[in-house]
């Protein structure tokens, strides 16, 4: 099968490799659409350190269900979402029903081979039914999760105030479901023409540059940025009572002064990958018409294509809210 390889920092190709083979438990799938991630930019650049080359990337997945799955949710022929994190099962956090922080958790894409190819075998747990929704749609239920869950974990109730801090794809996300459950939002970037984007396919959401930012304080705040100076300072934007919830994850110590994190009887919470609950909410937030799915894919590209224009993209992100490559 062809396989889009990412032989080592700087350079894909476009290679044959062998399919993969069946596996108990396991279904078999056509790739049909992949969701590029800023992770597989991150590879691409040779700025991801827990990752062994060669490596062929992608764990935001739409696929289509090869066989029945053996315990018949998944018949031949449905088009599914994949998630993408394996998990053992067995840890503290999976018996606890949090396996997105599974103590020995496996990403396709990262951790071991991922989706961009034409068939992968995962775990028939792994995926669910994209009843109602297209390829284009059910590649970005995975990213689009991410955000479901931070918002979810925050616990904002209609009516509160938000702020997400950072308009990349998984701010975008927090953002779109932030509001979706009620509260005012505003998004905030450095970039003005990243927070145009965003603001194209949010418009009942406020975006405004950290430069012209004003004094308020919000009753959540989430970090989107991927940046560890402004999530230490993140913690100043946080409305007395109010929460802090840190989608990021970054090398770096999180560093701010306990007298104010007190005062304002502050909750800090993190936020890591999406469980099935989030996934599902997104869909049917999808079949609902409440995600613009259409505004959001603002770049697409082939299999063969991807090896040319990925480079490109990494190199000009702000102008890229979500690039899908079809199979």
């Amino acid at each position: 099968m062809q396989a889009l390889l990412c032989t080592e920092p700087g350079r894909l190709d476009v290679v044959q490799r062998p399919r993969p083979e069946d596996k108990a438990g396991h279904i078999r799938l056509r790739v049909e659409a992949i969701g590029i991630c800023g992770t597989d930019y991150h590879i691409y650049d040779g700025n991801q350190p827990f990752l062994a080359y060669p490596r062929v990337m992608g764990h935001e997945l739409a696929a289509r269900a090869l066989q029945d799955s053996a315990d018949g949710r998944i018949a031949s022929g449905d088009l599914v979402v994949v998630n993408p994190y394996i998990t053992c099962g067995i840890c503290h956090a999976c018996r606890i029903g949090k396996p997105n922080c599974c103590e020995a958790i496996g990403v396709l894409g990262v951790h071991r081979d991922g989706g961009m190819c034409e068939e992968i075998v995962v775990p028939e747990a792994n995926v669910y039914a994209a009843t109602g929704l297209d390829a284009t749609a059910a590649a970005m239920v995975e990213f689009l999760a991410i955000g479901a869950h931070g918002v979810r974990r925050s616990r904002l109730v209609a009516g509160s105030t938000a702020l997400v801090v950072g308009a990349g794809p998984i701010g975008m996300g927090a953002a779109l479901f932030a509001h979706v459950a009620g509260a005012r939002v505003t998004l905030r970037d450095t970039s003005p023409d990243r927070l145009a984007l965003a603001q194209g396919i949010l418009p009942d959401v406020i975006c405004q540059t950290v430069a012209n930012a004003g004094p308020e304080a919000f009753d959540t705040v989430f970090d989107a940025t991927g940046n560890i100076n402004a999530m230490n300072a993140g913690l100043t934007l946080v409305a007395h009572g109010g929460s802090y919830v840190l989608l990021s994850v970054v090398k770096g110590d999180l560093s701010f002064p306990d007298p104010e994190f007190h005062k304002r009887e502050a909750t800090l919470i993190a936020s890591r990958n999406a469980l099935e609950e989030d996934f599902r909410h997104v869909m049917d937030c999808m079949a609902r018409g409440l995600v613009p799915v259409e505004a959001i894919a603002t770049h697409r590209t082939t299999l063969d294509g991807a090896a040319t224009d990925l480079p490109k993209w990494a190199a000009d992100r702000g102008t890229v809210m979500k690039a899908l490559i079809h199979v």
